[in-house]
């Protein structure tokens, strides 16, 4: 049997008789009433199995597997477990030995993601070193890794490192390489929203740069930006001729990037009239069996961002902020004019809270609209003065002569010697009837 101490100050331990029959203490420090109690009941159990010579119950055993090494080292010192060797030094615990069997590891990922994982890598070697160890990483040295971010790179790239440097150390806590992840508790990893970035292509811009396009293909893909807000260059590259129904005017657009998540490999389009004769017109130069619709620009190192600011400037513009971004923002920005916007996230493949955040435009011509409106309620102030009226006219008394009894009960009531009065100072008082003299005597 075992049990639990608590001195004045808070501090427990637990007591128990080893094998050995002597009494062990196990030092806990200041710990919760429940974690002692759980730890003692596992005490006492690998005190039986020594005691017996036999291996403890496997639950007991899945326990003690799992604790950390301070907790582990005490178990041992009292004889209840078997000291754990040291770990090689070759083993990765190292910063760069982690990272690179991580990323390996990550056979799940596409090629663009394990890009960015590396990015973050060498900014990360580039900070802490490769040999620095995992557990010698504090949260106050994260702190000083973002610091450094935000002085080379832009806010929203330095955020995503700080994420996956959080998801790198996340891993590494889960495989019981380090006791705490240093990055857990930062705070505003995730993209940031910039509304200074936002542009809207109008239509006489697009028809500029449309007419600047070196071949139908590139008008093609600059179409299927503006007016079908495709994601590029994954959704473009994608396209199939089988996805193209014609006679119902739809579009299947395969998406790379949500394939991921339950329903989001595909979505449908509708085939914009805007977009109709771009699409048609590659369709008619396409060659007999050919199965993609974009095929001239396919290859890795056909950089589309560079080839869109060379058309840009060639059609007497300069490029804006965000190249294909804003193309899909400016098309989400139209259509939520005109749809309901969960049709337009549907078509376009996002949600409603990421298209208010990352897409949706507020415009000058938005302020216009509103400045040129004709008031809202424009009638309303007659309309609250008639309705005034009309209740006024209702909450009126009926006048005299709407109170004058009919004939009949005129003559019934003169039979009975009664005859009717009204009201003479106000219409407010009510009629009533009583005899034709008063109550007293009648006097000369």
């Amino acid at each position: 049997m075992a049990s639990i101490s608590t001195d004045k100050k808070g501090l427990r331990r637990i007591l128990f008789v080893g094998a050995d029959g002597k009494r062990h203490p196990i030092r806990l420090g200041r710990v919760p009433i429940k974690t002692a109690r759980t730890i003692k009941t596992h005490v006492e159990a690998l005190a039986a199995a020594a005691l017996g010579g036999h291996a403890p119950d496997p639950e007991t055993s899945a326990w003690v597997g799992s604790r950390d090494s301070v907790l582990y080292d005490k178990l041992a010192a009292v004889g209840l477990v078997s000291p754990r060797e040291p770990k090689p030094e070759a083993q990765a615990t190292a910063l760069g030995d982690f990272l690179d069997q991580y990323i390996a590891g990550r056979t799940d990922v596409k090629p663009r993601t394990r890009i960015n994982l590396d990015q973050a890598r060498r900014n990360l070697l580039r900070f802490f070193g490769a040999e620095r160890r995992l557990d010698n990483i504090a949260p106050g040295d994260a702190d000083d890794f973002r610091l450094d971010l935000m002085g080379r790179l832009s806010e929203n790239t330095a955020r995503r490192h700080c994420g996956r440097a959080k998801q790198f150390f996340r891993a590494a806590h889960r495989k019981r390489l380090i006791r705490e992840n240093p990055f857990a508790d930062m705070k505003g990893c995730g993209v940031k929203a910039n509304a200074s970035r936002f542009y809207f292509i109008t239509l006489e811009e697009a028809q500029s740069v449309l007419d600047a396009c070196p071949d139908a293909q590139w008008r093609l893909l600059f179409a299927l930006s503006r007016f079908g807000g495709l994601r590029c260059p994954s959704e473009h590259l994608a396209l199939r001729w089988g996805d193209v129904d014609w006679a119902r005017n739809r579009i299947t657009i395969h998406s790379p990037k949500t394939e991921h998540h339950e329903g989001g490999e595909s979505r449908q389009i509708p085939l914009f009239p805007e977009l109709r004769p771009y699409l048609e017109q590659v369709f008619e130069e396409a060659e007999p069996g050919t199965e993609y619709v974009i095929t001239r620009y396919r290859n890795d190192n056909a950089n589309l961002r560079t080839q869109l600011q060379r058309i840009i400037h060639k059609a007497g513009l300069l490029p804006w902020p965000k190249l294909f971004q804003n193309l899909r923002s400016t098309r989400e920005t139209e259509l939520a004019e005109s749809h309901p916007i969960h049709v337009v996230v549907c078509w376009l493949g996002n949600s409603q809270a990421i298209a208010a955040k990352h897409y949706l435009q507020v415009r000058d011509e938005d302020f216009d609209r509103a400045a040129m409106a004709p008031p809202m309620g424009g009638g309303a102030k007659s309309g609250a003065q008639d309705g005034e009226t009309g209740a006024r006219k209702q909450a009126q008394p009926p006048s005299a002569d709407s109170r004058q009894p009919s004939q009949e009960t005129r003559k019934a009531l003169e039979n009975q010697g009664l005859r009717q009065v009204v009201a003479v100072c106000g219409e407010t008082w009510p009629s009533c009837q009583v005899p034709p003299v008063g109550l007293e005597p009648t006097t000369l």
